[in-house]
């Protein structure tokens, strides 16, 4: 059963992990922290992104950590985290797209979006954009997706009406956003392989975790009876934030991983961290993602064009 004690040495890595002050981020970060990496901590709450940090230091003082604000349901947070980043960092071996809301009342980000579509996948496409440069220009980098099991319960990406007005229902918008975040794991895929470019992106989804995310829905009041009925159930049954974890860190650090691949647990809720199958995978849906988040955030995400800006 593959574990954390897998991870190879990671000295000498820069790491990215958005939403790493709790849940599968926080534990993501250490155990990438844990084999040497250099793990930038991009967050929104800069007071729990630094009680996160100091529980990471407290447990392991080599810990090499450095925190960047972000917001990823402001797109002007999000340009300004990743130019933040390349700034400092001239190149940047993973990018671990984890943070995200779960069933949220009907509101919009600060740009106008349908907050779940807007954080879980249009501020990760924007805040890549402005990475691929610098993830380019390392040997073999990795972009990690984080989805869910409830894409399967999602539809694609409506181009005439992608932020749901007049017909939201919170856990639909949540399914719509992990089916976004599946298919640009994979239209990611495309671009790399397409352009002949050594960097992969991969998807990953962490079964049923205990992490505060099922708390923060049923706070929120937007997941109806489900909301407290999935809290409780994981609270039961939900596997422990570093067991959850396994199949994004297996996706962004096993050797024998490949691009466009999937990691979940075995048994699609709980398991050991497997590779699993492609499902639903669509074409048309994935090219329609593309036009639909180039024509919403203005941010053009081209593999050919980063890699003639600086990339390998």
């Amino acid at each position: 059963m593959w574990t954390q004690d897998d991870i190879p040495d990671l000295s000498g890595r820069v790491a990215v992990v958005t939403g790493a002050n709790g849940g599968l981020g926080l534990a993501t970060t250490e155990a990438l922290a844990a084999k040497g990496a250099h793990v930038v901590m991009a967050a929104r709450n800069q007071a729990k992104a630094a009680a996160a940090q100091d529980q990471v230091k407290a447990d392991n003082p080599e810990a090499s950590l450095e925190i960047v604000e972000l917001d990823l349901g402001n797109q002007a947070s999000v340009k300004k985290a990743a130019a933040s980043i390349v700034a400092v960092h001239p190149t940047i071996d993973l990018l671990i797209n984890n943070a995200g809301l779960m069933a949220m009342p009907e509101r919009q980000t600060d740009d106008g979006y349908e907050m779940q579509f807007g954080v879980n996948h249009l501020g990760h496409w924007t805040f890549t954009a402005g990475l691929l440069p610098t993830l380019l220009r390392a040997d073999r980098a990795r972009v990690v997706t984080v989805t869910s099991t409830a894409r399967f319960q999602g539809h694609p990406v409506d181009p005439d009406n992608p932020h749901l007005r007049g017909n939201y229902d919170a856990w639909g918008a949540y399914g719509q956003a992990k089916l976004a975040n599946h298919h640009f794991g994979l239209g990611l895929h495309d671009q790399f392989r397409s352009a002949g470019v050594s960097a992969m992106s991969l998807v990953a989804h962490p079964g049923l975790s205990n992490t505060d995310l099922q708390a923060t829905t049923v706070e929120e009041g937007g997941g109806g009876r489900l909301g407290p009925f999935f809290h409780t159930l994981t609270r039961w049954v939900g596997m422990a934030p570093d067991v959850g974890a396994r199949p994004q860190l297996r996706a962004a650090t096993d050797p024998e991983a490949g691009s466009g691949q999937l990691y979940g647990p075995l048994f699609g809720t709980n398991g050991p961290a497997v590779a699993r199958p492609v499902l639903k995978r669509n074409d048309d849906a994935i090219d329609t993602l593309w036009r639909v988040s180039e024509s919403e955030t203005g941010v053009v995400l081209d593999v050919d064009a980063a890699e003639a800006a600086g990339g390998r």
